[in-house]
């Protein structure tokens, strides 16, 4: 297992849909570990393998039960994810990305998602996520389909920069997101 860079919004991998993924191989394995390893150190809660630089629809997700404890949570690997049923009701909550670093925002998702898709060894798995979880699948979701969650805001005011030290800043998006994220 490694430790990856993860790739910053501008670059084109983050634009294009991801190709599916064929076989299990034991590449792919090491793929996954990889970027079970990569989120943890990053101290994400989700990754995409595009976000790593591999063009493949491959998804893993772990909320953590306790924010205290990271690991804590379900590790949650998808090869090939769908969302097979969305709920109608949507709700507004706060996502950042590893691939945008220092940027927030309030993103409208479904409150609960099914999805589908096969595990690490290749079986069918179907996961019925709620709240945090289903929103991380969504966001993550997206990143195969080269959708990054700035694309997802339709007010730019509801999108804000936070500085190393963790004060908010009222930064406009196009101070620093109009060229990478919306080209």
């Amino acid at each position: 297992m490694a430790v990856r860079p993860i790739v910053m919004a501008d670059q084109p991998i983050l634009r294009r849909k991801a190709e599916p993924v064929l076989r299990i191989t034991p590449a792919l394995r090491r793929l996954i570990d990889d970027m079970v390893e990569t989120m943890r150190a990053a101290e994400g809660i989700g990754l995409a393998a595009p976000q790593i630089g591999e063009s493949l629809r491959v998804i893993v997700v772990e909320v953590p039960e306790d924010e205290e404890v990271p690991g804590s949570g379900i590790l949650h690997v998808v090869i090939n994810p769908e969302i097979l049923e969305a709920s109608p009701e949507i709700v507004e909550g706060v996502e950042g990305c590893l691939s945008i670093p220092g940027w927030y925002g309030w993103v409208p998702r479904h409150r609960s998602v099914t999805v589908r898709g096969l595990n690490r060894d290749g079986r069918w798995i179907r996961i019925r996520a709620e709240g945090l979880v289903a929103r991380v699948f969504q966001h993550e979701i997206d990143h195969l389909n080269g959708i990054l969650f700035p694309d997802r805001i339709q007010d730019p005011t509801r999108i804000w920069r936070v500085q190393p030290a963790r004060e908010a800043v009222s930064e406009p998006v196009s101070a620093g997101l109009s060229s990478g994220l919306r080209d």
